[in-house]
């Protein structure tokens, strides 16, 4: 067999329904669409979730709670990812995005007391655990709320 040779299955190529070509074709005039309705015009068809004047079903569900536009959200960074900078440097929301260990700053980066740091570093974070402070202070660290 040759690349020449290839062709596909029989039967699993079909030609796509041009439709409104002439009445030889036997899909023109109203294309296919029947006469009138919602469904023959342009753009026509239910909206989504529309059940045919039946309540919808997002609607005969309760709703719970509420969503805070205020929230803040935190790049969360753990003590043990830290153990990859050099001893007595200075760490802040800058580095930590150079290093990878951030992606987005969101409203800044909070330091989490996950894994063990054993040397020790100088942490500029806008929020950090007790753990976290706990195991930098140890190690010979600090943290320094920004």
């Amino acid at each position: 067999m040759k690349l020449h040779e290839l062709s596909p299955p029989e039967g699993s190529r079909k030609k796509r329904k041009r439709v409104g070509r002439g009445p030889g074709s036997g899909h023109g005039k109203t294309s296919c669409r029947g006469h009138k309705g919602q469904k023959a015009r342009s753009g026509g068809g239910p909206a989504r979730g529309f059940e045919g004047g039946q309540m919808p079903l997002q609607r005969r569900l309760p709703k719970r709670g509420f969503t805070n536009i205020f929230r803040k959200e935190y790049a969360i960074v753990h003590v043990g990812d830290l153990s990859r900078f050099e001893p007595n440097s200075t760490v802040d929301p800058e580095r930590l995005r150079e290093a990878g260990l951030v992606r987005k700053m969101k409203s800044g980066v909070k330091l989490l007391g996950d894994g063990d740091v054993t040397i020790p570093v100088e942490v500029r974070v806008h929020r950090a655990s007790r753990t976290a402070r706990e195991k930098i202070e140890a190690a010979g660290g600090r943290v320094e709320i920004i």
